[in-house]
């Protein structure tokens, strides 16, 4: 028995310390990086050593992990502003031309395509506004897809031929993720609710209206929602973070945000890290009843959600920077800038990397901010973590691969 308990010790300590070589507690070094024409929002996706994402350019890329050297590259119709799925040997692309094409993920040669949103076909999907950064993302769950589009359906598609199941038309643009949780699907919607439907039917269960704000009365459900514990945790732009009930659709509890949105919500074991833009800080809210466990001052905006390892977390921000932070206590450990950031920070920021007074008479408009975030190197996404390999991509078009120092 002693020495059964023993092998048990030294498998968990082993495992313990194999794990723990997944964090990045130093600031990594640059093993490789990769450039294309055009700025890049959407997430990179690691697969059995292969790095895939798409970008502006309209082009889907396959790149080794180990050396950045380009596997494969298809050439798609429309911007690329969703995040691959990988399900098996087979990639699925929501494109921005509302084209859905299923690509083996080997040849990078599409298997099948099918026309998921008619309105953006032959063009652009339709957008919001300019803060409309991403197109929907696909879930996929026991062969069906489920998939959001501009002309605001919820659909459910056949994993095999892409065949509609069912579809459901809600009030505006769908540019989220979704979420399951038993047998319902949650979504957000620019027209201010968050949706519940039937996972089999696509019946409505319940919806739920944010409360609205003076600058943005509808309330744009934009964040992608995560489920747990009983919640539905959804950020809008009202400036409110909720975590709505489950079952029944009513608020368990909210956040409200003092400066601005608060779109990124990520749940790791107990907690919610809630990204926010203009309050320019990462939170790590207990999930149970939204009490603070703390915040890091990251200075800096954020969009997109954060990857974790076990004593860490990793967030881009949309200035430039990747930030790694202790999950315990919310220090920041390092801070990675891009090339962009480097190069043109002096541009927009002080040394403390507050904004400079000016700041107003250099970016007038919506499009100069926009064209900024570019020049900067902005992380929209959400890092990728394997083998040791930490890996962004940028709104300057490069992708970055970091490794341990």
């Amino acid at each position: 028995m002693r020495s059964l308990i023993l092998l048990f010790i030294a498998i968990t300590i082993r495992g313990y310390a194999q794990n723990s070589e997944a964090d990045f507690e130093r600031m990594p070094a640059i093993a490789w990086k990769f450039r294309t024409p055009m700025p890049i929002f959407s997430s990179p996706v690691i697969n059995e050593g292969v790095v895939y994402f798409g970008g502006l350019d309209s082009t889907l890329y396959a790149l080794d992990l180990s050396s950045g050297n380009l596997k494969w590259k298809l050439k798609t119709n429309g911007e690329i502003r969703s995040t691959v799925v990988v399900q098996g040997k087979w990639l699925y692309l929501a494109g921005g031309n509302g084209v859905f094409s299923c690509i083996d993920k080997a040849s990078g040669k599409p298997e099948w395509r099918v026309v998921y949103d008619h309105t953006a076909l032959f063009m652009a999907e339709r957008r919001y506004d300019f803060a409309d950064y991403y197109h929907s993302t696909p879930l996929i769950q026991e062969e069906v897809i489920y998939l959001g589009t501009g002309n605001g359906r919820m659909q459910a598609l056949n994993a095999h031929n892409g065949n509609v199941i069912w579809s459901f038309q809600a009030g505006d643009i769908i540019h989220n993720t979704p979420a399951i949780a038993g047998d319902i699907i949650y979504f957000g919607c620019f027209d201010g609710y968050v949706y519940a439907l039937d996972i089999r039917s696509g019946v409505l269960r319940w919806k739920f209206k944010s409360i609205g704000h003076q600058y943005f009365p509808h309330g744009e459900m934009q964040g992608s929602p995560v489920a747990g514990f009983g919640s539905v945790f959804i950020g809008s732009r009202d400036y409110n973070l909720y975590a709505l009930n489950s079952g029944a659709g009513y608020a368990n509890w909210h956040r409200k945000f003092s400066a601005g949105w608060a779109l990124s919500a990520t749940l790791k074991d107990t907690v919610v890290y809630v990204g926010a833009s203009d309050d320019r800080v990462l939170l790590a809210l207990d999930a149970r009843d939204g009490q603070e466990r703390w915040r890091a001052d990251v200075k800096f905006n954020i969009f997109g959600g954060c990857a974790f390892s076990p004593r860490m977390v990793y967030v881009g921000s949309i200035w430039g920077k990747l930030f790694g932070i202790d999950r315990i206590t919310g220090k920041i450990r390092w801070a990675f800038a891009t090339d962009g950031y480097t190069t043109n920070r002096r541009d927009y920021f002080n040394d403390d990397d507050i904004f400079r007074d000016d700041i107003g008479s250099v970016l007038r408009a919506p499009v100069d901010w926009i064209k900024a975030e570019y020049r900067m190197g902005g992380i929209f996404s959400t890092p990728a973590i394997q083998d040791g390999r930490l890996v962004i991509t940028t709104t300057e078009g490069v992708v970055y691969c970091l490794k341990k120092m």
